[in-house]
């Protein structure tokens, strides 16, 4: 069993900055493959952020590259997500994920992120 917890939401002006992290507790790192964060916005579909590999390969959505950075601490089995130049439309419940080796992918409670104008 893998929970994770996530922090660092809140409140951020337009072009403002904001710092996700995730840990993952009750496994180690390597039963963890890859760790990445989705979010969902009010009416919207669950869409995927970016993710990034045990290994350090990254992924991002089009709409997020260049302005977040996803990293990963595998020692803490920790992944970060750095959000710069934040956009109204980044607003929403910010959900991390870890796929445990056996295929099971585990997520976060979901943590609130607003961008105001």
């Amino acid at each position: 069993q893998v929970q994770l917890v996530e922090s660092g939401g809140g409140l951020a002006q337009a072009g403002g900055s904001l710092r996700l992290s995730c840990a993952a507790a009750g496994s180690i790192f390597s039963s963890i493959n890859t760790m990445g964060w989705y979010r969902q916005a009010p009416g919207k579909q669950r869409e995927l952020v970016a993710s990034i590999s045990n290994g350090g390969s990254t992924h991002y959505t089009d709409s997020v590259k260049g302005r977040f950075t996803i990293s990963r601490d595998n020692a803490k089995i920790t992944v970060y997500l750095q959000m710069d130049s934040l956009k109204p439309e980044d607003t929403a419940v910010y959900y991390c994920h870890a796929d445990h080796i056996s295929g099971v992918r585990y997520w976060g409670r979901g943590i609130l992120v607003t961008v105001s104008s």
